[in-house]
């Protein structure tokens, strides 16, 4: 708001849709990921740039622009999940000794498990809201839920390796539905119309 002499001018920036960056973040990082729980890379050292880089900052860039657009749904889905990579790659660093052996001596897997069923609870609180939004999302939030609680399980010791593999081909879906997602998103906002289908909510409680 600007203010000349006697008159008030208000002055509106207008800003692109930030969701096909955030999709094509989580895209990314999930694809990665995916490929290292699946034993396809070795190691996490190579996965961590793309962790903090796609999974993160692309990811809390987008979230900050909905916020911007008064978005509540994208603005906290994409902002919170930007932080939980950003708290994974450093989970990594800890364990990799980035940061001493003094923290990396203190790690204890079972912490980490608590973190992935916290965001298991937020998780699904999104998917609620994603039920109403279109199946697209919906679908892309309940694997999001699959692979928290999978996560979960296997930072916890429980289910041998089952949740471990689960989450890995979670994850990969997660990924090849997001990338279906940002393109759909790029393209449907170039054109003008629905050049992509997301498909119809899953419900109506929003009217």
């Amino acid at each position: 708001i600007m203010s000349t002499n006697n008159s008030t001018q208000h002055v509106q920036i207008s800003l692109a849709d930030p969701t096909p960056l955030g999709l094509f973040g989580l895209a990314v990082v999930t694809m990665v990921a995916s490929a290292q729980k699946m034993g396809i890379v070795s190691d996490v050292s190579w996965v961590l740039p793309w962790a903090l880089f796609c999974g993160s900052f692309a990811q809390i860039l987008a979230g900050i622009l909905d916020y911007c657009h008064k978005n509540i749904f994208g603005g906290t889905v994409f902002c919170g999940f930007g932080f939980f990579w950003s708290a994974v790659g450093m989970a990594w660093m800890i364990k990799a000794g980035t940061f001493g052996a003094g923290l990396a001596k203190g790690i204890d897997p079972t912490a980490l498990g608590f973190g992935f069923f916290a965001y298991f609870l937020f998780a699904c609180i999104g998917t609620i809201a994603a039920s109403s939004a279109n199946l697209f999302l919906f679908t892309d939030m309940v694997l999001i839920d699959v692979l928290l609680i999978c996560l979960a399980l296997d930072s916890w010791g429980i289910g041998g390796h089952t949740p471990h593999a689960i989450a890995a081909y979670s994850e990969i879906c997660i990924s090849l539905l997001s990338l279906y997602g940002c393109g759909a998103a790029f393209l449907n906002n170039f054109y003008g119309r629905e050049f992509w289908p997301l498909g119809k909510p899953v419900n109506n409680w929003k009217q």
